[in-house]
């Protein structure tokens, strides 16, 4: 199987050009490549398909084999190679997902997408739709705005957003970046309260234009970005009074930037995507 490596702000994934190739079982391939040890090494597999609906299709696979419906930063990634690998000559393209239609534009520097903004729609925050159990959120009504939520004895003060994939987002006091998260990230993503798991973002505001996260993803552990979760945040910031509509988000892998639209209820990231090397692997 022939693949390409990549990666958005450090969130790296083994992409496979499925207009060539042929991945059968790609739930067992996913766990398989994405070994840092005996595989490529990756966040999870990304596949580009056609699309009857859209220019291409992407379909995402986590770490553990399961799918996910969206990647922010994968899709950015998406774009970079079907520019860059000859699959198309446009500039604005539409990538079908799981989590619906996202629409790109890229940058093009010397023949190569440099950077990548994806209007990634509007936010979900009714909280069946995200999903989330209201019932362990009994102060929440059509929203899940800085309720407490009790994770492992411990009571936080959670957001709960969807931007495609479910995430619950916590404002802490101390610095994320000392925070233990192979300790609690577990507890979060497999609370009672997210029937389909949850991806958790840890945050500090720096100040209204700035923010400092870490993310533990369902069926992924800790990553150095998440796309979908770095808008959930800002969408989180905003509805919590902390910050303005665009921000920068600081993560272990680099920065992105968000802005959300809210006359148009729209989120739109912008950020880098990156060749790592290509390679072929016996499967």
């Amino acid at each position: 199987m022939k693949f390409v490596k990549m990666h958005g702000c450090g969130n790296d994934y083994v992409y496979v050009n499925c207009f060539s190739e042929t991945v059968e079982h790609p739930e067992e391939v996913a766990k398989i490549v994405s070994d840092r040890h005996f595989g490529i090494g990756s966040d999870g597999l990304i596949l580009i398909r056609p699309s009857k609906i859209a220019d291409f299709e992407m379909a995402m696979y986590n770490a553990d084999g399961s799918r996910g419906e969206m990647c922010g930063n994968g899709i950015r990634c998406v774009a970079k190679y079907v520019y860059d690998f000859g699959l198309t000559d446009k500039t604005s393209i539409s990538v079908e997902t799981l989590a619906g239609i996202k629409y790109l534009d890229l940058t093009v520097e010397d023949g190569k997408v440099e950077k990548v903004r994806v209007n990634m729609g509007a936010p979900i925050l009714v909280p069946d739709q995200i999903p989330a159990d209201s019932s362990l959120f009994p102060e929440a009504s059509d929203s899940i705005v800085a309720q407490p939520l009790v994770v492992a004895g411990k009571t936080y003060k959670a957001t709960c957003v969807s931007m495609g994939n479910p995430h619950c987002v916590v404002f802490a006091d101390e610095d994320v970046r000392t925070l233990d998260l192979e300790k609690i990230g577990p507890d979060f993503e497999n609370h009672a309260a997210f029937p389909k798991r949850i991806n958790t973002e840890f945050v500090n505001v720096i100040d209204e234009t700035h923010l400092r996260m870490r993310v533990w993803e369902r069926g992924s552990g800790e990553t150095l970005a998440c796309g979908t979760g770095t808008c959930a945040t800002v969408v989180a910031a905003i509805l919590n009074g902390l910050t303005k509509d665009e921000v920068s988000v600081e993560l272990l892998g680099g920065t992105l930037h968000i802005k959300w639209d809210r006359e148009k209820n729209l989120v739109y990231m912008t950020g880098p995507a990156t060749v790592v090397y290509s390679g072929e692997i016996d499967i």
